[in-house]
């Protein structure tokens, strides 16, 4: 692992967030690369939840300041950076007032997905990839945590296919359980493909529930983790039948693994 540079991207990560098991897999893994001697950047969404001052959030002025265009509109990229104390890994955050100054993260208080999440993940998935193009750091390995992430596959193969900083970057999706039933609305379709992506790429947006936007993730990844005992069954069977590296849940908890996959099955 010896320098090799891996992009963890997650909606979730301690200390910023409460300890569930998708935050502490996007803070535990990164650490574990660390100790072996590789280079880790970390991206997540800026909630208003967080407390900026009391983890020392700060604006990048420099990687601020451009507009991403998401279904025909402009919306203003804010970029802010934090350190994770002690551990040397560094934390990126996406923010834009429209979609993540709410204090909720993907759920409203009645546990329902926001209306416009279908926005704000191609927001974040632009975000991070125009981020990281700004700071010319060309990942070997991209780490995706999670349904929010399950757009970045598709558009790294497809709306950023001719982008240089990620033609010999690995794609690997962690996947955890489904945490909403109602699927999004049915033009989150037609907001991807407004990005000039062949809707041929696109029939499981027509449905875009968890099992679809996950199966989006798992054709379009490289490496595939069960991160979570409570991921359907039929998922799993996807997985498998995918024939694509993977780990199932039980070699997932132990981190030394992620090492040992990184460098010899991707």
């Amino acid at each position: 692992m010896k320098d090799k540079k891996v992009l963890i991207i997650s909606s979730e990560v301690v200390p910023y967030l409460p300890q569930t098991e998708q935050a502490i897999n996007s803070f535990q893994i990164p650490k574990k690369i660390n100790e072996h001697g590789g280079q880790t950047r970390i991206f997540m969404p800026r909630y208003g939840l967080i407390n900026e001052r009391r983890h020392q959030l700060h604006e990048v002025i420099r990687l601020s300041g451009m507009n991403l265009v998401v279904n025909d509109l402009d919306m203003p990229l804010i970029i802010k950076v934090a350190s994770i104390p002690k551990e040397r890994m560094q934390v990126y955050f996406i923010d834009n007032d429209e979609y993540f100054k709410r204090r909720g993260l993907l759920h409203d208080s009645k546990g329902d997905c926001y209306n416009d999440n279908d926005e704000r993940m191609i927001f974040f998935t632009k975000g991070v990839v125009e981020t990281v193009k700004k700071l010319n750091w060309s990942p070997d390995i991209i780490h995706l945590h999670g349904w929010f992430t399950a757009l970045f596959p598709l558009y790294l193969q497809t709306y950023y296919k001719d982008e240089p900083l990620f033609s010999e970057s690995k794609i690997i999706s962690s996947i955890y359980g489904p945490d909403f039933e109602t699927p999004f609305a049915k033009n989150f379709f037609e907001k991807v493909a407004f990005d000039k992506i062949d809707k041929s790429q696109l029939e499981e947006l027509k449905t875009a529930n968890y099992e679809a936007l996950i199966s989006l993730a798992i054709k379009h990844s490289d490496g595939l983790i069960l991160s979570a005992e409570n991921v359907p069954a039929e998922v799993v069977e996807e997985v498998e039948n995918s024939k694509k590296p993977h780990l199932n849940f039980n070699d997932s908890t132990n981190e030394e693994v992620y090492i040992d996959f990184y460098s010899n099955k991707i």
